[in-house]
């Protein structure tokens, strides 16, 4: 089996990229491992991309994911998302959300266009964050912003998030941050 081929030890439900829907990959299939960013797995089968979300790999082999360099859920969060509340801790959250199909993540992709939070009576925070895609027709948008609404709300004190897809302005690859760039190997 080749390095980066996962044997599903279980039927696993992935979404179909770009499509947006949902699928069951069968167990005894071969994958391939394409991307490993922000919790979850890009996989190939048959020509197909499909992301596995983080809450379904743990019905795969655990040992073979952890010499993929996979880390499971039950893990420790990551640093983006511990520390003192603050707008800088959100936007690091927001880092950790990505495109299934391009490994860079929502804010040095140029898809977070704002993000705002007000204070609860309970002396919590609502987050509110408005996000656009690479393209209008792409179904992975609600994948992509469940993603950033999660990741948010794992923060202790944000009560609830709420995420909007916009178009407004549209997304050109001009609005990939300098880092984004030098990650792509573009300027």
């Amino acid at each position: 089996m080749s390095e980066s081929l996962i044997k599903l030890t279980a039927d696993c439900i992935a979404t179909v990229i770009p499509a947006g829907d949902e699928m069951t990959l069968i167990s005894g299939s071969e994958v391939e491992m394409v991307q490993n960013l922000g919790g979850s797995l890009t996989v190939k089968l048959g020509g197909i991309l499909y992301r596995i979300d983080a809450n379904e790999l743990g019905k795969l082999d655990s040992e073979q994911l952890k010499e993929l360099g996979v880390k499971l859920g039950d893990e420790e969060q990551p640093p983006a998302i511990q520390g003192v509340f603050s707008e800088k801790l959100l936007w690091d959250a927001l880092k950790t959300c990505f495109d299934p199909e391009i490994p860079i993540n929502i804010v040095d992709l140029g898809l977070v266009y704002d993000l705002s939070t007000q204070k609860t009576a309970d002396e919590k925070y609502t987050a509110s964050i408005k996000m656009t895609l690479t393209a209008q027709g792409c179904g992975m948008g609600p994948v992509i912003a469940e993603d950033a609404r999660r990741k948010i709300e794992s923060i202790p004190e944000v009560e609830s998030a709420t995420v909007d897809i916009v178009w407004d302005p549209p997304w050109t690859p001009h609005m990939i941050s300098e880092e984004g760039r030098q990650h792509l190997g573009i300027s």
